[in-house]
């Protein structure tokens, strides 16, 4: 009898063929304007690759042990991968290359696919001598963010962001070769809270990312959530995600401290709380983002970025969402937002998201 090389029940295993499938017909509609007939999806306890195109059987089988080991936004990625494969086999019909040839290649460049012949796509991007450079003097500035002396503080996280925003519009007016990376940040969830797309828009706006929600298949859980994608330059994306804990965790913290201080005892009001640190902070960014303006720095956004935005999700559309009640936690959390400085955190933990990239964790 076969070890059972995987933790799924055979519902589960059924649940993530649904979904396998369900995703295939989005992509196939997404990046190959529905030109390819639907395929097979099987998952298979094989170990010795993440998923194949088997042309003979028209089926696209995926690793069990891959499926449960990595995230699903890695997985969606293998797959765009296996469909390529059926794109250039069974619309373009060039049978007379190898594998990932040429022909392929194309197909997956024009969608922004990793066209890479083995393995789990790369995510973490290379780093050149002197982005390595300007990132440490970024994190020794936000080192210094930390600061007891407030003006000592704000004065060093204005002149990181400054540095980041001179970093990227050198990089742009030069039009710089810069390779773009995705990376998943929180944890996905059945409903998008508030104040996570603020924290979104805090993310696209000042710190040089694209920014989506996308949906994603919990396998364990047999249950379907969202989760925020941010695409941009490796190490852009992972001061993004040095953010996103950052700021994830301090509106914790602050509504704990919040609470303590003014007897609460219930949670109640922690949505609210956590919305205004996050418009707060928002606003603050803003308003120093106008004062760099004055100075003649003006962000005018990344156009390889948007390109490649365009390429991966050619279909992208605008839902609306409701918004928490204008409470006096909110009021409260605002102006917590608006005294927060960004910096680097000394006590070595970790933050929600499991670190913090290039920048290390991402606690206050």
């Amino acid at each position: 009898m076969e070890p059972n090389l995987d933790e799924l029940s055979a519902d589960l295993a059924a649940a993530t063929v649904r979904a396998l499938t369900d995703e295939w017909r989005n992509l196939n509609f997404g990046l190959f304007q529905d030109r390819m007939r639907p395929a097979g999806m099987r998952l298979s306890p094989a170990t010795g690759f993440l998923a194949r195109w088997m042309r003979g059987e028209r089926t696209i089988e995926v690793s069990r042990r891959f499926v449960l080991d990595q995230s699903w936004g890695v997985v969606m990625e293998v797959l765009k991968h296996e469909m390529a494969h059926q794109f250039v086999d069974e619309v373009i019909g060039a049978r007379d290359e190898t594998a990932h040839g040429p022909v392929f290649q194309r197909v997956c460049a024009d969608r922004g696919i990793d066209g890479g012949a083995t393995g789990i796509p790369d995510a973490s991007g290379a780093t050149d001598a002197g982005t390595a450079s300007a990132l440490d003097k970024i994190a020794k500035l936000l080192a210094l963010a930390g600061s007891p002396n407030e003006h000592e503080a704000q004065s060093a996280m204005n002149t990181a962001q400054k540095l980041m925003l001179k970093y990227n519009l050198d990089a742009v007016r030069v039009k710089a070769a810069r390779g773009y990376i995705f990376k998943h940040l929180g944890k996905p969830s059945g409903r998008v809270e508030e104040s996570s797309r603020f924290l979104a828009a805090i993310l696209s706006e000042h710190f040089f990312v694209q920014c989506i929600w996308v949906n994603v298949w919990r396998v364990r859980e047999g249950r379907a959530g969202s989760v925020l994608e941010v695409l941009g330059t490796p190490e852009n994306v992972s001061m993004a995600e040095y953010v996103h804990s950052f700021l994830d965790h301090t509106a914790d913290a602050r509504w704990t401290l919040h609470k303590r201080q003014n007897g609460i005892t219930g949670d109640r009001d922690r949505r609210a709380f956590r919305t205004g640190v996050m418009m707060g902070f928002l606003g603050k960014l803003r308003a120093e983002r106008k004062g760099q303006q004055e100075t003649g720095l003006v962000w005018a956004g990344d156009p390889a970025l948007d390109e490649h935005y365009q390429r991966r999700y050619p279909r992208v559309r605008t839902v609306s969402s409701a918004t928490t009640a204008r409470t006096s936690a909110h009021a409260d959390g605002h102006a917590a937002g608006k005294s927060l400085v960004l910096h680097k955190g000394v006590d070595g933990g970790r933050g929600s998201t499991g670190g913090g990239g290039l920048l290390g964790p991402g606690r206050s």
